[in-house]
C-alpha cells in the first residue's frame, strides 16, 4: 500500500483522508490529483499554494497529477494565458503527468447532458437570466420552479439539439439540472449546465456554440481523467453536493472522484482577485502582469523570489479548513533564508556620495594607485570562492552613511570619526565640500595603511563597517526599491474596495547608483546580495537594472521574537 512520506504531518487532513482511502482500497490504493486553472489570467501566489497541494499530495503518495486547463469560457480565455500557466508551473518546479483541457471532453460532456435529459434530470429553460436568478430565491426565501421544468423529455432533447446546432442567440436559453428548488443549498436549486455563447474558442474554434459551466465540467472531467481526489479551495465546499449529485447520476467509466476542500492562501498587504489585478494592469498602476509589485508568479519571479522559497513557504503553512490571512513577512523570511544560502555578495552604492582619501598614494605620474582585495563571494558557501575588488583614492559611499552633524547613536562616518571600509581600511573623515544649498557633495578623509584588510594591528575597534565602490572602476546601475503595493494589511477592509488602499509610493527608482565592475557579469534573473542593503534581482530584459527582492532584516522573525517575549512576560 502506498504510504505518505515522512514529511507529511499526521495532522494533515488531506493526507489522513487519502491514507484512509488507501487502507480500505477505495481506489485500489491509487492516487491521482489535478491542478485545474482557468486560462483567463496569470497565476498568483494563491495558485502556488494550490499547485503545491495538488502536485505535492500526488508525489507524497506515489501518484500522478495532471494540469487541466478549465477552458469553458471562450470570452475570457487566451492562448497567452495557457502558455504562461504552463511556464509558471515549470518555474515553480513541477512537471505534470499530462496537460489536458476541459474542452477535450466537450463531446463526452454533451453526451452525458443528453443522458440526464433522457433520465428526466435536466431541462432547457428559455427564461431570461434575470428571471431565472430571481426565481432561485435566497437563504430563507423559497425558490420558484421554472414553468419550463415540466417539459417532456422529447421537447427538451429537441431544444438541446437545436442549442448545439447554433439555432439560438446568446442568452436565449440554458440547460439546467432538475434537482431541488427548495434546497437550503442554493447551488442545488436547478443549476445551469450549459449556456449559449457564439464565440471562437482558442482550442475548438467555432465547433461549439454552447459551453459547459464549471460545475458541470468539473467533476465529470475528473471522472474522465481518473482523478481520485479532487482538491479544491474552501469556496467549493458548498458545491460538493452538486459535484457528487452529477457523478452519482451518470454512467461513469470508473470510480467516482472525491472532492476535498482546503483553505486558500491570502497574504497581508496583497490582493489576488484576478479582476482587480487586471484593473491594476489596465489602469497603468503597474507596468504589467510581471511587475515586481504584483503577487503573480511572473511578478515574484521578476522580483527575484526563488521558486524553492515559494514552495517551502506553501508547504510550511500546510492545509487547513479555516481561511486566514498570513503575514507577508513570513513569506519574505523564506525568501531571505533561501537567498542567504545562494546569493553572492556584491557592493553597490544606491545613493552615492564621493569620498576622497587625501593621503592616498599616487604613482610617478600623480595618478592614484589601485589596491586590490580578495573579497568573499558568499560566506555561507565557501565553494563560491572570492572576487578581486579595486580600491583607490576616490570612492563612493552611501549618502546616509555620513552625517556632518551626527545625531545620537549615529556610529557611521562623521568629521573626526573613524570607520571601517569593508575588507579594506580604516578611514577618518576630516572635511566636507558643500554646494550653494549647503548640501554635502564630497567628503574628505585619511586612511590608515596599517589597517589593510580591515583590522588594526594595535587592536583598536570601530563601531561601524561601511560598503564602498571605487569611483574609477564603478559602473552605473539603476535600482528599483519596492514598498507594499497596498497601505493596509487587509486591503478593502475599510471601504469594501481593495483598490482604495493602493500605496501611491510603492516604488522608487534610483538612477544614479554605482556598483563594482563585476555587476556587469550578473545574469538576467540572478539574485545577488548588495552588501548591507538587501537582495536584488537583475532585470530579465534591461541590463544593470536591479529590483530589490527583500531586505536583509527578517521582520517576521523579529515579530516572532517579540511575541514570544510578550508571552513569557505574561
Amino acid at each position: 500500500m502506498a504510504k505518505p512520506a515522512d514529511n507529511i504531518a499526521a495532522s494533515d487532513f488531506i493526507a489522513d483522508a487519502i491514507t484512509k482511502d488507501n487502507e480500505v482500497g477505495t481506489y485500489a490504493q491509487r492516487v491521482q490529483t489535478r491542478f485545474p486553472p482557468e486560462p483567463n489570467g496569470y497565476l498568483h501566489i494563491g495558485h502556488a499554494k494550490a499547485i503545491t497541494v495538488d502536485f505535492g499530495t500526488a508525489e507524497e503518495f506515489g501518484g500522478l497529477c495532471n494540469v487541466r486547463l478549465d477552458d469553458t469560457n471562450p470570452v475570457a480565455e487566451n492562448p497567452e494565458y495557457v502558455e504562461s500557466i504552463l511556464a509558471d508551473i515549470a518555474w515553480l518546479g513541477y512537471q505534470p503527468h499530462t496537460v489536458v483541457h476541459a474542452s477535450d471532453y466537450f463531446e463526452q460532456l454533451y453526451q452525458w447532458a443528453e443522458y440526464l435529459v433522457e433520465q428526466g434530470l435536466a431541462y432547457v429553460d428559455d427564461q431570461d437570466t434575470e428571471t431565472i436568478s430571481a426565481q432561485r430565491g435566497g437563504f430563507g426565501k423559497p425558490g420558484i420552479e421554472s414553468p419550463c421544468r415540466d417539459r417532456t423529455v422529447e421537447e427538451n432533447l429537441d431544444l438541446l439539439h437545436r442549442m448545439r446546432a447554433g439555432e439560438f442567440d446568446d442568452g436565449a436559453c440554458v440547460l439546467r439540472a432538475k434537482i431541488d428548488m427548495q434546497s437550503d443549498n442554493m447551488v442545488m436549486r436547478d443549476p445551469v449546465m450549459y449556456r449559449i455563447r457564439h464565440a471562437t474558442h482558442h482550442q475548438t474554434g467555432n465547433n461549439w456554440p454552447i459551453f459547459p459551466t464549471y460545475d458541470w465540467a468539473h467533476g465529470q472531467s475528473d471522472a474522465i481523467e481518473g482523478v481520485t481526489h479532487s482538491l479544491c479551495t474552501l469556496e467549493f465546499d458548498s458545491h460538493r453536493p452538486l459535484y457528487n449529485w452529477f457523478l452519482e447520476h451518470l454512467p461513469l467509466p470508473g470510480d467516482q472522484p472525491r472532492q476535498i476542500e482546503f483553505a486558500r492562501l491570502e497574504l497581508t498587504y496583497t490582493v489576488t482577485s484576478k479582476r482587480r489585478l487586471a484593473k491594476l494592469v489596465a489602469d497603468g498602476v503597474v507596468s504589467g502582469w510581471d511587475d515586481p509589485r504584483m503577487p503573480t508568479l511572473r511578478g515574484l519571479r521578476r522580483r527575484g523570489y526563488p521558486a524553492a522559497a515559494v514552495r517551502d513557504f506553501c508547504r510550511d503553512i500546510g492545509t487547513t479548513r479555516t481561511n486566514s490571512r498570513h503575514n507577508i513577512e513570513e513569506l519574505e523570511s523564506f525568501v531571505r533564508r533561501e537567498l542567504n544560502k545562494t546569493a553572492q555578495r556584491r557592493m553597490v552604492v544606491t545613493r552615492p556620495l564621493r569620498l576622497v582619501i587625501d593621503n592616498w598614494p599616487t604613482d610617478e605620474h600623480g595618478a592614484p594607485e589601485v589596491d586590490w582585495f580578495d573579497v568573499t563571494n558568499n560566506p555561507e558557501n565557501p565553494a563560491d570562492g572570492t572576487r578581486r575588488v579595486p580600491f583607490s583614492g576616490e570612492l563612493f559611499i552611501e549618502r546616509d552613511d555620513f552625517a556632518e552633524v551626527p545625531p545620537p547613536k549615529f556610529f557611521r562616518l562623521s568629521i573626526g570619526r573613524e570607520v571601517r571600509l569593508r575588507g579594506a581600511y580604516f578611514v577618518t573623515a576630516t572635511s566636507v565640500v558643500t554646494n550653494e544649498a549647503g548640501e554635502v557633495t564630497e567628503v574628505h578623509a585619511t586612511y590608515d595603511p596599517a589597517t589593510r584588510g580591515g583590522d588594526a594591528p594595535d587592536g583598536r575597534k570601530v563601531k561601524s563597517t561601511m560598503h564602498w565602490v571605487s569611483a574609477a572602476h564603478a559602473v552605473d546601475v539603476k535600482v528599483a526599491l519596492y514598498n507594499r503595493l497596498f497601505t493596509t494589511p487587509a486591503p478593502g477592509e475599510r471601504t469594501g474596495e481593495p483598490l482604495d488602499d493602493l500605496n501611491p509610493d510603492s516604488v522608487e527608482l534610483l538612477t544614479d547608483a554605482k556598483g563594482e565592475g563585476v555587476i556587469n557579469e550578473v545574469e538576467p534573473g540572478q539574485v545577488v546580495q548588495f552588501e548591507r542593503l538587501g537582495y536584488f534581482c537583475a532585470d530579465l530584459d534591461e541590463p544593470r537594472l536591479f529590483h530589490r527582492t527583500v531586505g536583509l532584516r527578517d521582520e517576521w522573525a523579529a515579530q516572532q521574537r517579540r511575541a514570544a517575549k510578550a508571552a513569557k512576560n505574561g
